[in-house]
């Protein structure tokens, strides 16, 4: 993989990964842009997977207290299936443990389930739609 992981450090790597989440969720998920951009943005850390200068993954971490909220996770579309979301949750666990978490979770796409049940996460509760999407909650604990 030519890709490395790294939290966004730049102004321009952030709008990059904004422009990512938008060509992602909004165009190929039609996510209305109202829910796509929730105002969080600024307390969180981002992630970014770089191929050079290109920002070809994001995903963003919010801390809840001692749990980190794993979110906005997008790879971009002729990038999938080489090991870059894999790449960004073992960086993101990495990080999340720096920000004093114990615990992450996230609400997956469910079909999205395996990729993150292979990364150690454990799904609960019942599915539930998010912006005419069905998710579910998954978490895991941080060793």
């Amino acid at each position: 993989m030519t890709v490395s992981v790294v939290v966004a450090d730049r102004q321009e790597q952030i709008d990059a990964a904004m422009a990512l989440r938008t060509v992602v969720f909004v165009e190929e998920q039609r996510v209305p842009l109202a829910e796509e951009i929730d105002g969080l943005d600024d307390q969180a850390t981002h992630l970014v997977a770089l191929d050079g200068e290109e920002v070809v993954a994001t995903c963003r971490l919010l801390p809840d207290g001692t749990t980190i909220k794993l979110g906005r996770m997008v790879v971009a579309k002729e990038r999938r299936r080489a090991g870059i979301a894999s790449e960004m949750l073992r960086v993101a666990d990495q990080q999340s443990k720096l920000l004093g978490g114990e615990q992450i979770s996230l609400a997956a796409q469910t079909y999205a389930v395996a990729l993150y049940e292979q990364a150690g996460y454990v799904a609960h509760g019942e599915p539930f739609p998010d912006a005419g999407i069905e998710h579910i909650w998954m978490s895991k604990q941080l060793q």
